[in-house]
This record gives structure tokens, C-alpha cells and sequence, in this order.
């Protein structure tokens, strides 16, 4: 399927008047196809957006009355901006995966509609209930759900079992509390001859997503960031303070590396051994059962107080601004994309955690979990999963606590007086939402 580009909207759209202009409502029957574009979040070509385009002209396939273009937006942030942006120009998409943690960002703009004005039969309540509850927590608020969890996960912590021999640890054996991760890295943690660490027992990434990666220790120490309501947040706890000082005294202790620790590289350093254990997505499955040459083991969060880790990922919108019939075509296509056959493979394709009990009772994904154990992973963990920090007005407060944290990971300011200024700015965005 041909890609297009953000700017082919105003093409597209005058497409999608027109189908406007038959009058049709409801289940989809016109003549002329209703055309909606369907951000998605990703910058380049590849298997994804290969999987992406095969689902859209399958749905199509299935259903002439409805065609579904894929418009490449860019990452998550890039996205998020493209899509905003066109809906105050009154040319928005008419669903786009975005962040589940943009809900409160789309309800404030006032951009997107609740999936309840769709839901009607049996049928649509049951496939509603179908979800993980631990992902409708960043996808229902105000007693409305206004967004469908589609590529979702949670952080899983990866290691390479050839280097836990060398290091005269159990391979098989993964560290399952804090004290033990840090022995563990300990251990694991090699110098070259000049003195220079060559391997790092553990990487934490601190760039991109850092109030993500940092919510594996909040959680498992005991704390929540933000209320349901997106109204509040705890970042000045003790508890996350805590965490906050564990993950800094790692770098202390010469097993993490120190400073900022890019996102992207994480899984590289993986593959080339500079990292014997790190924490990252399991959306990076795929990437790493394809690239680590060496056998390596997959296993949940070490707990301290408790185990757990955020839920993460991309959710379906449904934008406002589409027409009547664009709106019930995406609920349709979101349904169908959604089935338990389809999410269990765009699970076993991608890495990322299928997103209902149903998809993994499925032939397909029951065997690709008996061959791959570690595929299942990060659905285990779901249980102990809390929602990844939201927030109204989201990407002022997350950047306030992501400041906070590289701060600390820098050695700028102490975890305590980090964290107490984070909460001050959060406290100075959220003061209109309360």
C-alpha cells in the first residue's frame, strides 16, 4: 500500500467530505468508500509499517465500503504534535495511535471522542471487557473509555546468561530483588586492563522516556507518581525520593554507567556486551531475539517492597473533528485490528504484549509461547502492572520530573532536592486542573 505523508491530509480529507456528502451513518455501504487516515507513529520504513500496511489492505479488503490509509507520523512525540496541529486546522486524522499516557492531553484539547458513543451490541460490550485491566487504566477516565490499547507493554529486564557463567552466577537465575540486582551487577561489572569499565553490570536508560524507566523502582518501592484522576503527583514521596537514590547509587558503586544513558543505544550495548543486564521495553523483544548472538534470559522487574513495573505503549483515538460516518468506519477498523487473531500476531511480529487473554489463547500465539517463553513475560507481570505516569497537561509535568531525575543520574542536585523542585513545578502546571 502506498505510504502518504502528513501533508497529503488536505487530499484525503476533501476525499473524506465527499463521503460525508452520501449521507452515510451507521454500518458502512456507500458507493464512493470512506477514506480514514490512520496515524501512526513511527519515522521510517520496515517490518512494522510492512505489518501495518498489510492489516489496512486486509480490513479493506473485507470491507470496499471503508479504506484505510496509514499516514507515517513519526515518533510518539512527533505524532502527537502532527496530530493536534491538524486538528486546530480542522484537518485532523480520524484515529491515529498516540501515547495512552496523551489521554488527558486529548480530553483537555478537546480532540478526540469516548469509544461508549460507538459501543451497542452484546457483541461490542464483550470485545470492550476484553482488555488487560491493567491497560484500561491509562485508557478510561470519567467513567468513559477514550482510548483502546493496542501496542502496549511493560519493562522487562534483559540478560545475558554468557556472561552471568563467566561471572559464576546462574544463568538461569535472574535477580528478583533490588539487593540481589545490585549484587548481581556487581559481579558482573569488567574493567579492561587501563582500568576502564568494559561491561556494565546493569543500564538503566535515562533519555527519552527516564519517568518510565525510573517507575520500575518507584513502583516496586511502593509508590504511585500521580493519582487516577491526572490531577496529582507524588514525586516528592519518600518512597520515590528512595528510588530515586537507589538508581544514583548504582552509578556510586561503579557497576552503572554514569550521567544520562541513551534510550536508542540501550539495546545495542546490549548486543555488544558493554551491558550485562538492562531494562528496557518489551516492544524490543523482537530486536533483541533477532540481534543478541548469545543466549540471554528475559525476566520481570526485581521487586524491593513489592514487584511491578508501568504499563506503557500506544492506544487508538478516535478524532472529534472526523465525520459521523469517519468515526464509525475507524471504530470498525479499530475493532477488526483488534481481534484476538490479529493482536496475537502483531504480538509474536513485534514483541509488544497482546493486549487480551483471548489473543493469547489463540493457536498461534500458544505455540510461539511454548517455543518462546520469554514472549510471555511482560503479559505475567501485567498483575502487579500500575498505569505509566499521565497527567492532565502531561508533557510539561513529565518533563518536570524527567529534569528532576537527570539532574540526580548527573549529580547536580540530590535525589531529595530534585524531586522536591519537580513537585513544585508539577504542583505550579496542575494548579488549573484542580
Amino acid at each position: 500500500m502506498k505510504r502518504q505523508t502528513f501533508l497529503q491530509l488536505t487530499t484525503t480529507h476533501l476525499i473524506a467530505a465527499c463521503a460525508l456528502l452520501t449521507g452515510a451513518t451507521g454500518k458502512l455501504h456507500a458507493q464512493t468508500p470512506v477514506e480514514v487516515q490512520f496515524f501512526y507513529p513511527v519515522a521510517v520504513g520496515g517490518p512494522i509499517t510492512k505489518t501495518i500496511d498489510d492489516f489496512a489492505a486486509a480490513f479493506t479488503k473485507e470491507h470496499p465500503a471503508i479504506k484505510v490509509t496509514p499516514i507515517y507520523a513519526g515518533s510518539y512525540q512527533e505524532s502527537i504534535v502532527k496530530a493536534l496541529t491538524a486538528h486546530k486546522s480542522g484537518t485532523p486524522p480520524v484515529t491515529s495511535v498516540l501515547l495512552s499516557t496523551d489521554m488527558f492531553t486529548l480530553i483537555d484539547e478537546d480532540a478526540v471522542v469516548p469509544f461508549d458513543n460507538f459501543v451497542k451490541t452484546p457483541q461490542d460490550k464483550a470485545w470492550l471487557g476484553s482488555f488487560y485491566p491493567a491497560f484500561m487504566q491509562n485508557s478510561q477516565a470519567g467513567g468513559k473509555t477514550w482510548g483502546i490499547p493496542f501496542q502496549r507493554s511493560t519493562v522487562v529486564m534483559y540478560w545475558n546468561k554468557d556472561l552471568f557463567k563467566q561471572a559464576g552466577l546462574d544463568p538461569h537465575q535472574a535477580p528478583a530483588t533490588w539487593a540481589e540486582l545490585k549484587a548481581a551487577a556487581t559481579k558482573l561489572t569488567q574493567k579492561d586492563a587501563s582500568g576502564k569499565v568494559s561491561t556494565w553490570g546493569v543500564q538503566i536508560p535515562s533519555s527519552g522516556f527516564p519517568y518510565w524507566l525510573f517507575q520500575t523502582l518507584s513502583t516496586t518501592n511502593g509508590a504511585l507518581l500521580a493519582n487516577e484522576a491526572g490531577t496529582a503527583v507524588k514525586f516528592d514521596d519518600p518512597k520515590v525520593i528512595e528510588a530515586l537514590q537507589y538508581w544514583v547509587d548504582l552509578g556510586k558503586a561503579g557497576i552503572h554507567p554514569p550521567g544520562v544513558v541513551e534510550w536508542g543505544t540501550t539495546p545495542k550495548d546490549f548486543f555488544e556486551k558493554k551491558a550485562a543486564i538492562i531494562f528496557t521495553t518489551t516492544g524490543n523483544l523482537t530486536n533483541i531475539k533477532k540481534n543478541a548472538k548469545f543466549d540471554f534470559g528475559v525476566g520481570m522487574i526485581p521487586g524491593n517492597v513489592r514487584k511491578g513495573s508501568p504499563t506503557g505503549g500506544g492506544n487508538f483515538y478516535i478524532f472529534k473533528k472526523s465525520s459521523p460516518a469517519q468515526q464509525q468506519a475507524a471504530f470498525e477498523f479499530i475493532q477488526w485490528i483488534t481481534q484476538p487473531e490479529r493482536a496475537a500476531q502483531w504480538s509474536i511480529d513485534t514483541g509488544y504484549v497482546a493486549v487480551s487473554q483471548a489473543a493469547y489463547n489463540t493457536p498461534s500465539l500458544k505455540a510461539y509461547g511454548k517455543d518462546f517463553p520469554a514472549a510471555l513475560v511482560a503479559r505475567d507481570q501485567l498483575p502487579a502492572s500500575v498505569a505509566e505516569l499521565s497527567t492532565h497537561d502531561n508533557q510539561r509535568v513529565t518533563k518536570a520530573l524527567n529534569d528532576g531525575l537527570q539532574a540526580a543520574l548527573t549529580g547536580n542536585k540530590s535525589p531529595a532536592q530534585a524531586m522536591k523542585e519537580a513537585q513544585m513545578e508539577a504542583d505550579r502546571i496542575l494548579r488549573a486542573y484542580k
